[in-house]
């Protein structure tokens, strides 16, 4: 699609989750990546290398009231949903146990919350767009309020590990800093567009177009992943599967 377009093509190391880089699964990405025949431009923009740029911008939305830090663990929060406390609102997937914490109150270990309600009061009309070009959602999409306090609610934007933030927040910050104007993902985080849109309205960064493909599943219809110990590229390399082959699998 770059390509196509004459455009730039980007690879990013999204790596702010230090539990689980590992620099020989980056050298696998670009092994698997130059097999199939993939180039891109030099150097490669590695997330953990800007950890301080993502926190700052972290701390000008938490000036604005936007952020409160919460030490609830999965638990706890399973356990809030299920009888919730008279008078704390429950909107979304989280309960709103810590939302009044102010952030003078973190501590070691507490996640930072997106204050999703006072979020959304913030945004002036017209409502912010986007447009999507894959084949499941193609067409102009409007935030809606209702949904993001729905289904997303108080997003966790910077994680319990110190100086960590959150994808949404961090790929936000990386596609303006990079100048992208055409985000190409898979599926599954087409819902997490909507947060990201709302993020580039408060931090008045521009919006790209979003292209969301389908996903690589198997026989069942299962996705593909490394978590299901799903095989690898380097595994059908070494098969002595060729690159045209493997895209054929994939229906390319």
């Amino acid at each position: 699609m770059a390509r196509a377009a004459n455009g730039r093509f980007l690879l990013r190391i999204e790596d702010t989750d230090t539990s689980r880089a590992r620099p020989h699964w980056e050298a696998q990405i670009y092994d698997d990546l130059h097999w199939l025949g993939l180039q891109w431009e030099v150097p490669v923009r590695r997330q953990s290398e800007h950890l301080q740029h993502y926190n700052d911008t972290l701390m000008t939305l938490a000036k604005r009231d936007l952020i409160y830090p919460c030490s609830c663990k999965r638990s706890d929060i399973r356990a809030a949903l299920s009888a919730p406390q008279e008078g704390v609102p429950t909107i979304g997937p989280y309960p709103g146990t810590c939302r009044n914490r102010p952030m003078s109150s973190r501590q070691p270990g507490d996640a930072l919350r997106l204050d999703m309600a006072r979020a959304l009061k913030q945004l002036t009309p017209p409502l912010p767009t986007f447009t999507e070009t894959g084949p499941c959602h193609a067409g102009q999409h409007i935030l809606d309020p209702k949904r993001l306090q729905q289904d997303t609610g108080d997003a966790v934007l910077g994680r319990k590990e110190i100086e960590t933030v959150s994808y949404v927040l961090a790929a936000v910050i990386d596609d303006a800093s990079q100048g992208v104007t055409h985000v190409i993902r898979g599926a599954d985080l087409y819902p997490t567009t909507f947060l990201q849109i709302l993020l580039q309205s408060l931090l008045d960064l521009p919006t790209p177009t979003y292209h969301h493909h389908q996903l690589i599943r198997d026989d069942a219809g299962k996705r593909l992943a490394k978590r299901d110990d799903a095989r690898a590229i380097a595994t059908y390399h070494a098969a002595g599967t060729t690159p045209t082959q493997l895209r054929a699998m994939v229906g390319l």
